[in-house]
């Protein structure tokens, strides 16, 4: 079952980032990257470390400027917030409780407190939180904190969601759980999704289409379609051989930019050592 439509969502076109460290150095994260995104795919991004995932994510956040290029973001409805973004780490706010915590961009806008009820309420079942509804972050585990961020993700209704690596903090069981809420909760609402990850085994869990990327500077180096139909129950789904085929697909064109980014971090420690031997 396809997901997508042949409508672009999300439109880049020769994006430059770059960045001057400490020093005076000119560092490229992004060049000349390319890449649509169509309405409804959940695409996952995967590339060695360093390579402008997450520079990309905060430039469609809005987080961050481009050095040059364009982003484009085709909105459907008017005064829907244009993305939500899950974070790696704890991103809710510590002195708020659960029903808050997800309530915060609806309240923000202004929604209505009845259709607020009804839409935290709806969502706070479906992550398991309603009885958590007025504890706080502290009183909460790591994945229960991130099912928080899931959630008021959701509930604010963006045209878009932005993940970056929301589940690699958490342990395999957590991760596996998550993973499965998140799939559940996507097929209520189809949203465009850009979600990055290090873990290829999710990276074909998840998604529609995997977005390989090269080493500093960040391209796409190819593009992996995900046959899969949905819904898909995530331990089933990684007994069919044809999941371990593209597992080693992806892995067999990570590996060269794995490697070009491990010889890069190598390089940039032989320079700084120079450096401080010179002083």
């Amino acid at each position: 079952m396809t997901t997508t439509t042949t409508e672009t969502k999300i439109s880049i076109r020769g994006l430059n980032k770059r960045f001057t460290v400490p020093g005076g150095h000119v560092v490229t994260a992004l060049e000349d990257f390319d890449l649509d995104v169509p309405k409804g795919q959940f695409l996952v991004i995967v590339g060695p470390s360093g390579c402008g995932k997450t520079t990309l994510l905060r430039m469609l956040a809005g987080l961050e400027a481009p050095t040059s290029g364009s982003i484009g973001i085709v909105q459907d409805q008017q005064g829907r917030p244009e993305n939500s973004m899950v974070f790696q780490g704890d991103s809710i706010f510590p002195w708020m409780s659960v029903w808050d915590n997800a309530a915060y961009g609806l309240t923000t806008r202004g929604v209505p407190k009845a259709a607020i009820k009804d839409t935290v309420g709806h969502y706070l079942d479906a992550t398991g939180l309603t009885p958590f509804a007025d504890a706080y972050p502290h009183q909460l585990s790591g994945g229960m904190r991130q099912r928080v961020s899931i959630a008021r993700a959701f509930a604010n209704d963006p045209e878009i969601l932005l993940m970056d690596e929301p589940f690699s903090a958490l342990d395999e069981q957590n991760k596996t759980l998550l993973q499965a809420e998140l799939l559940r909760l996507w097929e209520e609402t189809r949203k465009t999704v850009v979600f990055i990850t290090h873990s290829v085994d999710e990276a074909v869990t998840m998604s529609d289409r995997i977005m390989v990327m090269s080493a500093q500077p960040g391209r796409a180096k190819a593009f992996i379609d995900v046959p899969f139909e949905r819904p898909r129950d995530v331990l089933e789904l990684r007994q069919k051989p044809e999941y371990g085929e593209i597992v080693y697909d992806i892995w067999a064109q990570l590996k060269e930019e794995v490697e070009k980014a491990k010889a890069q971090s190598e390089a940039r420690v032989v320079r700084r050592n120079r450096k401080f031997l010179k002083r």
